[in-house]
């Protein structure tokens, strides 16, 4: 790709960023953020992919907390005995388990559903935290750009292959949830159906914001298909803001040095960072209530264009296509 190109995306990335950043700062200095109260969650289940680092850790920490059976879907195995522990311990909680899952393979995502289901257990919450940020040019197991293949296409077909026993679990008054974790850069992603996969010419930054923008789309489009199939299931997606992970390693350098010297105060923690996650995943307010993007737990707009049925439906379409899933899109929606 040409130069301007790339530092264009990357210009567009770090303005969306530093626009959300700007409102931390003076959001902190107002008061900050108040840890919300989050009701009690006995006998539910929930699956928190990347529960193993940063906002999914503080994700699964906190529903264990609440007394949520917790799987960690995650690739991470040799950490992920340690962090089983570690919340065990912190939440006095012993149902937090871990499943290995590589959302960078179809194969070992098909595994994991397959292991999960042997399990007979229901399935309440899942919640698609995982992704990579603005790494270098390189493809999955099954030849995807890896922002989109594992950020995006890996949790829609993760979603899809749990769907029915989300359908099961949910009940009247007690809805499944789907909560998909996106980011403030949607706002500047840019979608081009004809080259999802970047082959043209290639930005990390472009990448990241086109797989957070297409999360937004599938959560909209699966909130639709779940509504008109009469399901007791929704399908949310947050924006966890700014916060302080290991995930800036890829960044420009100027953004790793601002985060080293004023993380603590610029960005939020990861706890921070998960509440609206949570909130999404257990507030009593959205309890039947899907197809909403929310921000500090709050709704708010997203791109206008993330609202297009006709784009979320090909989108839609050709996640079906690469993913193996069929798309049922027509029998729903044309009764």
């Amino acid at each position: 790709m040409s130069p301007l190109c790339a530092a264009r995306a990357a210009l567009r990335v770090y303005a969306a960023g530093a626009v959300v950043v700007l409102a931390q700062i003076l959001r902190r200095l107002r008061g900050g953020f108040p840890e919300p109260a989050f009701p009690p969650q006995p006998g539910r289940v929930a699956i928190v992919t990347g529960g193993t680092d940063g906002i999914g850790y503080s994700t699964a920490k906190r529903l264990a907390r609440l007394g949520m059976h917790v799987v960690i879907a995650g690739n991470n195995e040799s950490k992920a005995h340690h962090v089983v522990q570690r919340i065990k311990e912190e939440t006095l909680n012993d149902k937090v388990e871990f499943l290995y899952c590589d959302l960078a393979s179809m194969t070992s995502i098909r595994q994991f559903v397959q292991c999960f289901k042997r399990k007979k257990l229901p399935l309440h919450v899942l919640v698609n935290n995982a992704g990579v940020m603005m790494v270098p040019q390189r493809k999955t197991e099954d030849g995807f750009e890896e922002h989109f293949g594992l950020n995006y296409l890996g949790h829609f077909l993760l979603t899809n292959l749990l769907l029915d026993t989300l359908k099961e679990s949910g009940a009247p008054g007690h809805s499944a949830r789907v909560v998909t974790v996106s980011s403030a850069t949607h706002y500047v992603g840019e979608l081009d159906m004809d080259d999802l996969q970047s082959s043209r010419w290639y930005s990390s930054h472009g990448a990241y914001a086109r797989s957070k923008l297409a999360l937004v789309l599938f959560s909209y489009h699966l909130q639709r298909l779940l509504a008109a199939a009469g399901s007791h299931v929704t399908a949310n997606v947050v924006d966890p803001g700014v916060v302080d992970t290991d995930l800036y390693r890829h960044v420009f350098w100027g953004t790793r040095l601002l985060q080293r010297l004023f993380g603590r105060w610029f960005f939020k923690t990861p706890d921070e960072g998960a509440w609206t996650s949570i909130y999404a995943a257990v507030t009593p307010e959205l309890e039947g209530r899907g197809g909403r993007y929310l921000y500090n737990e709050k709704e708010t707009k997203s791109l206008k264009i993330t609202y297009d049925r006709k784009l979320q439906e090909q989108l839609w379409a050709k996640s079906c296509q690469m993913t193996g899933v069929l798309d049922v899109t027509h029998d729903l929606l044309s009764r």
